[in-house]
């Protein structure tokens, strides 16, 4: 697939920051992020006859995100000096069906602005590529870094920002409240420590991505089967989880995993009291753990349960003010931290519900919307398909994993 870059160029706020906002705050949450990035793709199958349009879309938007377009200063805060953002457009000498039929990640990848040490190096907080496809079709993807944005936030950004083109201006779209001042909630550490699972990071180039596709349909018969009013959530968390599980019970193996992990991404915005704006910006997220020893089958209303008993645990942190524990490093951690170093451990994201599929730019929706950089880890995804008539799981796993997952007969049965 042979990309060629047409322009590159920076975006700035199309009105200038007020010098008593020029120093945007980090919250303990924002500085465990802060050297990392992530990076989303949105295709249309029309784009914009001119960038014009875009650009200065971007710039009202900005004059609005304006941390988005400054610089990280140090570990406490964000220079709102309106730098600007990245704008990059380039052509693709290919269809845009033979990315979206068969998806690779090592082709989504190449659509970024940037990948994570690039943007590091650019010093920008935000980075938008336009790709234009032979077929008139337009990938719009954003490598955001991390520290001014976690997923729900970005999503929100592109909306809005789509919005803001699509009307021509920015009035009434952007929430006042989706910046503000959030360490008064979150404080600021004198001394981040990286965070530290205790096991060896996993050999990202011997795992590999793949895309599943479960129809509400076939959800609804497995949260029958589970009973107990499972939400689409749980039912795919124990589906999923599940089959990890039970290929792990099944080798028998006595060099394996005593127990398998989850990592489960829990969104804050609207358990907090009172709860932040759907918009805002930054990150909200705390990381609850549970595991399932791998001598045992996966049970699929036992491992719900479990998933709630996390939730009750993380809306009692939330509750106690997290007296009892630290925002940011892992709910339920210290329960079973003996035992870390011999897990395997699996991360659990869930985007559904998220504006991606609002993003209309005057062409149109977009026909598909994909994470466009592959995690550090083993990860499952979840988020909406196009339709909305069923989820869609990225699926990043080792080579090993993957052939047995995606032969479980769970998920023969359920994935489509």
């Amino acid at each position: 697939m042979e990309i060629r870059i047409i322009s590159s160029e920076i975006i700035k706020p199309s009105s200038p920051t007020p010098d008593h906002l020029r120093s945007y705050k980090l919250s303990d949450m924002d500085q465990y992020t802060l050297y990392k990035s992530f990076s989303v793709v949105y295709f249309y199958s029309r784009g914009c006859e001119n960038s014009h349009d875009l650009k200065k879309s971007l710039s009202k938007t900005l004059t609005y995100y304006y941390p988005f377009a400054g610089r990280v200063k140090d570990e406490f805060s964000v220079e709102c000096d309106d730098y600007g953002v990245t704008f990059i457009e380039a052509h693709v000498g290919c269809d845009m069906s033979e990315l979206i039929k068969q998806p690779k990640m090592e082709l989504l990848e190449l659509l970024r602005p940037y990948n994570e040490e690039e943007i590091l190096i650019a010093q920008v907080n935000l980075a938008v590529k336009v790709n234009y496809f032979d077929c008139g079709g337009v990938a719009i993807c954003l490598t955001f870094r991390h520290a001014i944005a976690d997923g729900c936030a970005s999503a929100h950004f592109v909306r809005n920002w789509s919005k803001v083109a699509a009307a021509n201006c920015a009035d009434g779209i952007i929430s006042k409240d989706a910046i503000f001042d959030r360490t008064s909630i979150f404080p600021s550490q004198d001394d981040v420590p990286e965070i530290n699972h205790k096991r060896k990071p996993d050999a990202n180039d011997e795992h590999v991505t793949k895309w599943f596709v479960f129809e509400n349909s076939n959800i609804a018969v497995l949260q029958e089967k589970i009973g107990n009013r499972s939400t689409r959530f749980e039912a795919l968390l124990a589906l999923m989880w599940g089959a990890i599980i039970d290929a792990e019970e099944e080798s028998k193996n006595k060099s394996n995993p005593t127990q398998c992990g989850a990592l489960i991404a829990v969104n804050l915005r609207r358990k907090l009291n009172p709860p932040l704006h759907d918009q805002s910006i930054g990150n909200a997220i705390v990381i609850g753990m549970t595991a399932w020893p791998t001598k045992e089958r996966a049970k699929y209303d036992k491992i719900v349960l479990k998933y709630r008993e996390l939730i009750s645990m993380v809306d009692e942190n939330v509750k106690n003010g997290f007296r009892n524990g630290s925002k940011t490093l892992i709910i339920n951690h210290a329960a079973i931290e003996e035992n870390i170093s011999t897990m395997k451990m699996i991360n659990f994201n869930a985007v559904m519900k998220l504006p991606f599929y609002e993003t209309d730019f005057g062409w149109g929706k977009p026909v598909w919307f994909s994470p466009a950089q592959r995690p550090k880890s083993s990860t499952f995804s979840l988020s909406d398909t196009p339709d909305a008539k069923g989820l869609q799981a990225v699926v990043h796993l080792s080579k090993e994993d993957m052939a047995k997952f995606e032969q479980h007969p769970a998920i023969l049965a359920y994935a489509s």
